[in-house]
Parts: C-alpha cells; structure tokens; sequence
C-alpha cells in the first residue's frame, strides 16, 4: 500500500509515470525503507495505465461492496434513543438522595 501511495503522491505532483527512483526516494524521504521487488512489481502493472481511470474503476467496484452502514446506522439510533433514559435514572438517583429528609450540615 505505501508503493501504491508513494506512485499516486508522485502522480499528484506533475510526474505522469513515476519511475522506481522517484517512489524510493520518496519513501527513503520520510524514513521508509523499500524493496526494489515491489516497486518494481507496482510500476509493471501500472505501465501505460491512467491513474484517473484506475480510480474511477475501483470507485464503481467498491460501490459494490457492502459495508454495513445500515447496521451502523440503526446501532447508532439504539444508542442515542438510549441515553435520555440514562440521564433520567441518573437524575431520578440524584433526587432520591434530596428526599432522605436532612441535609449534610444540618
């Protein structure tokens, strides 16, 4: 992933195909070592290839992908309907404790 990263921080910048001295620079920059197999292996399969493209692609196969945020979603709703009934058995505690009928300096 921090091949992938480096080529598309490089890409950002004005290098159309970064070459694999540039993503080892760039990684060797920020104190990241790097396997020329790898690099190698990346700048391959990215060959010839649009960026701009490859992106479009994984966003439409990615929309496919389920991700739970239904179940997220309800899960959240149970949690906040939850909490007013927390707040009125703590205050409902609370109130409890003014009714013994003495206060602590009397």
């Amino acid at each position: 992933m921090k091949y992938l990263a480096a080529y598309l921080l490089l890409n950002a910048g004005g290098k159309a195909s970064p070459a694999a001295a540039d993503i080892k620079t760039l990684l060797n920059s920020v104190g990241v070592e790097s396997e020329e197999e790898r690099i190698s292996s990346l700048i391959s399969a990215l060959d010839k290839k649009d960026i701009a493209e490859l992106i479009a692609e994984g966003k439409e196969k990615m929309s496919s992908v389920p991700t739970g945020g239904a179940a997220a979603a309800s899960g959240s709703a149970a949690a906040t309907s939850d909490a007013p009934a927390a707040e009125e058995k703590e205050e409902e505690k609370e109130e409890s404790d003014d009714d013994m009928g003495f206060g602590l300096f009397d």
